[in-house]
């Protein structure tokens, strides 16, 4: 008897070992599609910097993903990307998804990069050595990664701050990248709105004076008033709804980048990332990403307070935004970034 009692007890255990069942861990969702076309606008800037941390760290491949990333000038050129149909997702500003909501086009981000705008307004000191105000830059020549990316929109919020018009400086696109150095260094330009490494390189060499920056939890709140959501990765509402599994599985590869970024160091982020990102400029990148690696996103969600002042700010650029009277919950969906959280934030 005690010998029959052993064996039902064993077959009961095996039973719930080896059968499916509540407590038996989920297979692995299987991916509406693994090869996902992602837009950049500047692969290299910091703006997008988990990104590549996720590449780096094979986070994107652990997820069974295959990613094919097309790289552009500026955020607005990625933007069209999505929009047109040539990418199925796009890495960049939060800000987008508001504009693209007041024309009645759907886009929702789902996962957070930057907390805050890694973004700064420089004037070039030979070309406007007395600088006093932004009312200086009127009529100048600034340099933005694109016209209507995000350096465009911080830099008509800086003219709008200081009582002039969103137009009242010439903003030229030049991208994020050596080229946006080399035509700094040309002459070609007053002023530059951009991003690191590029403010970083311009800085360390003496050649521009820091005026507006964005780049610093301080600067942020100094200039919006609070966090503010800045490089994310966002779709179509209609992609987001027939690709759950895909994008449960981008979402925690950034997750899981962002939580590695919490302990890295400098030098552990530089040594994941592509040579293309130094290119023999190993000063200067150590110290951009000592200077951004406070400004990313702890967990990858988007606040209601975040994107009520990215609103705000939008608001005051563009009319039609302000007309609009979006309410954000419909521009970004947190259940991803909690969901990977819930698996890898432990």
């Amino acid at each position: 008897m005690p010998r029959l009692r052993f064996l039902l007890v064993l077959s009961v255990l095996l039973t719930g070992v080896l059968a499916p069942g509540a407590d038996a861990a989920p297979a692995p969702a299987k991916l509406e599609k693994p090869r996902v076309r992602v837009a950049v606008g500047g692969k290299v800037g910091f703006f997008y910097l988990p990104l590549s941390i996720a590449e780096g760290l094979g986070y994107f491949k652990d997820e069974g993903l295959d990613l094919e990333f097309n790289d552009f000038a500026g955020g607005s050129k990625s933007l069209q990307a999505l929009v047109g149909g040539s990418a199925d997702i796009t890495s960049g500003a939060y800000e987008h998804t508001i504009q693209m909501k007041a024309k009645r086009i759907a886009l929702k981000a789902f996962v957070l990069q930057g907390a805050y705008a890694d973004i700064a307004l420089g004037v070039f000191k030979d070309r406007i050595p007395n600088y006093r105000s932004i009312a200086d830059l009127k009529g100048k020549k600034v340099g933005v990664t694109a016209p209507g990316s995000a350096t465009h929109f911080f830099l008509m919020h800086q003219l709008i701050q200081a009582g002039l018009k969103r137009d009242a400086a010439m903003a030229i696109g030049i991208g994020q990248t050596s080229g946006a150095v080399a035509a700094a260094q040309r002459g070609e330009l007053d002023a530059i709105a951009n991003v690191d490494p590029v403010l970083t390189e311009l800085e360390m060499s003496g050649a521009i004076r820091i005026v507006a920056d964005g780049r610093t939890p301080e600067g942020s709140q100094a200039i919006y008033g609070g966090p503010f959501p800045a490089g994310c990765l966002y779709t179509t509402e209609k992609f987001l709804r027939e690709n759950p599994n895909t994008i449960q599985a981008l979402t925690n590869a950034v997750v899981r980048a962002l939580l590695w970024m919490k302990t890295a160091t400098p030098e552990q982020v530089i040594a994941v990332l592509p040579p293309s990102f130094s290119a023999g400029r190993r000063e200067v990148i150590l110290a951009a990403v000592t200077r951004t690696l406070p400004t990313f996103s702890r967990d990858g969600q988007i606040t209601r307070e975040g994107a009520e002042t990215v609103l705000r700010v939008q608001s005051g650029i563009d009319p039609g935004v302000l007309a609009a009277r979006i309410d954000v919950t419909e521009t970004y969906d947190n259940s991803f970034a909690r969901r990977a959280m819930e698996k890898y934030g432990r």
